[in-house]
């Protein structure tokens, strides 16, 4: 068994038990490292190198790595800013999305261990300058996309899955669920917030279980059926389509 690998699919699915039937409690995108700490016939339990989950996935979506080429595929690794961009490895053509592990640098290929690649279009630069619209605008690149628990991608995600997805596309790797991302960050009143705030709410039990990103003083995106611009207030979240006050409102949070 090899020690480390990375995601060589586009998608893969982590598990919570060895099995296809079990429930899908994240994913792993393209590019991503992992350490492999257990193995069970085709299953490999893996924990992620860029966020600690661990979770079960199918050998076959993994590329082994020895430990000196994963610190080497590791070492100023970036995000992919596109939802969608075609490269082509080892199996021909394939589509990576957002928030991809690639190389930090304008080369129009690269290597992952014994594997090479190339990029078959161009990356979707970001237009803003700042930080903050850098935010607003990748969250806004996952407009309409699918709700899907654990997911990570343009083709289905959930709310904390938006949240990692856009923070670690401008250089910070927040952990995978809601109530651990809430951890981080300086606390805001409700009447300080502005544009990138992140804003927490709580379930009937008062634990966080939901977080969008403040693309305005008053409207919020997050994943809820799909990715979506609801209304914010002192309450919580309005969704637009009926009025319906949808998530209750916990707490805001600033992280740069």
């Amino acid at each position: 068994m090899s020690q480390y690998a990375y995601c060589s699919a586009s998608v893969a699915p982590l598990r919570s038990e060895a099995s296809d039937a079990s429930e899908m409690i994240s994913q792993l995108l393209f590019g991503e490292p992992v350490e492999v700490i257990e193995e069970s016939n085709q299953w490999r339990k893996v924990r992620s190198l860029l966020d600690n989950y661990e979770g079960w996935t199918d050998f076959k979506l993994l590329g082994d790595l020895r430990e000196k080429e994963c610190r080497r595929w590791m070492d100023g690794l970036g995000s992919e800013l596109s939802a969608i961009r075609t490269i082509e490895g080892p199996f021909g053509k394939q589509y990576i999305t957002c928030g991809a592990s690639i190389p930090d640098t304008d080369e129009t290929s690269f290597s992952i261990g014994k594997c090479n690649y190339r990029f078959l279009s161009e990356e979707e630069p970001l237009t803003a300058s700042d930080r903050t619209g850098q935010i607003i605008e990748l969250s806004l690149r996952f407009l309409n996309s699918p709700y899907l628990w654990g997911g990570k991608s343009t083709l289905g995600i959930d709310c904390s899955g938006l949240i990692q997805n856009v923070f670690r596309c401008v250089g910070m790797n927040l952990p995978r669920d809601a109530y651990e991302q809430e951890e981080h960050g300086i606390e805001i009143t409700y009447h300080e917030r502005k544009p990138g705030d992140l804003v927490y709410f709580i379930n009937a039990k008062g634990k966080v279980h939901h977080v969008g990103i403040l693309v305005s003083e008053t409207e919020i995106i997050h994943a809820h059926g799909f990715v979506r611009i609801d209304n914010l207030t002192e309450n919580g979240i309005i969704r637009r389509t009926d009025g319906v006050l949808s998530h209750a409102f916990h707490s805001i949070k600033r992280l740069f």
